[in-house]
């Protein structure tokens, strides 16, 4: 019985050979085994051996390609995602993908053309400044652009290209933000709510003729940073709007002015609102404080409880009415009983008007 194995090519580099000269051991051995006559003992010393060295060998003849390198650039309007195939030879196929999604986001073959999901339509075009070149540019970027992407170049006949990109927005923010509080924070507007009411936090910036870039809404909750909840930006045609708030709706209008509208109000929704607006003439910012009241069941309390002192007054003054007109009359009552009992000759007045009227007497 022959076998052999065998766990490095042809084409191993320098450094594996001390593996491949052990596989070839390894080989000899099972030869020479194979020849004799193997007992119960040597082949317990065979799989022994083979569990030994079988993990040097897979490690030093693994696959030592080079991990793929990540470029990071800027996020900015118009970025370029460079991906050029190093060597020469036939383009089959370039492909891109954002991470986590394995899915592609835009392919280019030569003889079917381009290819684009739906969010990134109009927005991507490969470049092709060279036949091997699977570049692209996009236009009308926003904070969801971030993210790792993935070139695949395919190629004829060395096979495929990886490049990995890294898109980031690299600006930080001022330093003072970060020691910013909503408590000492002075704000330009104060607005009060009440839970499970509608609220409306508007930004208008100054129209002084100056062009509006870009607008961007923040919130800083009591004790919490500036966190982003809005992006408007100028784009060709209109205005796009990046809402990330989860308690409102974030909205644009041409003018660049921003509101949001809080429909129903939350204890979380209370703090500081900042809008910050990209000018040609440089940064404007406008903050609203909102504060939201402790309970919105007690000022219903104290509602229902003015309804109900109004009822009761005006039951009082009822009643007080009835009590004074019952009493009149029975003292007038009264006062008639006390003359006819004084004088008998003289019927009751009902009686003198029974007569008159019926029988014609007069008294």
């Amino acid at each position: 019985m022959k076998c052999v194995l065998c766990f490095c090519g042809p084409r191993a580099s320098r450094n594996l050979q001390l593996g491949c000269r052990a596989t070839r051991l390894i080989n000899a051995a099972f030869i020479l085994l194979g020849r004799a006559k193997m007992e119960v003992v040597q082949k317990e010393r065979w799989y022994f051996m083979a569990l030994v060295f079988l993990p040097f060998l897979q490690g030093a003849c693994a696959d030592t390609a080079p991990e793929i390198e990540t470029v990071t650039i800027h996020l900015q309007e118009g970025m370029i995602l460079d991906c050029l195939c190093p060597w020469d030879g036939n383009l089959t196929m370039v492909s891109w993908t954002k991470d986590p999604d394995t899915n592609s986001i835009a392919v280019f073959h030569p003889e079917y053309g381009v290819a684009t999901t739906y969010h990134y339509r109009e927005r991507i075009e490969f470049l092709r400044s060279t036949p091997m070149d699977g570049s692209i540019s996009m236009k009308n970027v926003t904070h969801q652009d971030i993210g790792v992407y993935h070139c695949s170049v395919q190629t004829f006949p060395q096979g495929p290209w990886i490049r990995n990109i890294q898109v980031e927005d690299l600006d930080e923010p001022p330093e003072e933000d970060k020691e910013d509080n909503a408590e000492f924070v002075e704000a330009d507007v104060y607005l009060t709510a009440t839970p499970s009411s509608n609220l409306t936090v508007e930004c208008n910036h100054e129209h002084n003729g100056t062009g509006v870039h870009q607008a961007v809404v923040e919130h800083m909750a009591l004790g919490q940073p500036w966190v982003i909840i809005g992006i408007c930006k100028r784009v060709e045609g209109g205005v796009l709007i990046e809402d990330y708030s989860e308690r409102g709706l974030v909205s644009c209008e041409r003018s660049m002015d921003v509101s949001l509208q809080l429909t129903p109000v939350a204890q979380e929704d209370g703090g500081l609102y900042r809008c910050s607006f990209s000018t040609d003439a440089g940064l404007q910012t406008n903050t609203v404080l909102v504060t939201v009241s402790a309970s919105g069941g007690s000022s219903l309390s104290v509602f229902m409880l003015y309804v109900y002192l109004a009822i009761a007054t005006a039951g009082l003054i009822l009643l007080t009415v009835l009590l004074i007109v019952l009493l009149r009359r029975r003292k007038k009552i009264r006062r008639e009983e006390s003359r006819d009992q004084l004088h008998p000759s003289h019927p009751p007045q009902w009686r003198r008007w029974w007569a008159a009227e019926l029988c014609g007497q007069v008294y």
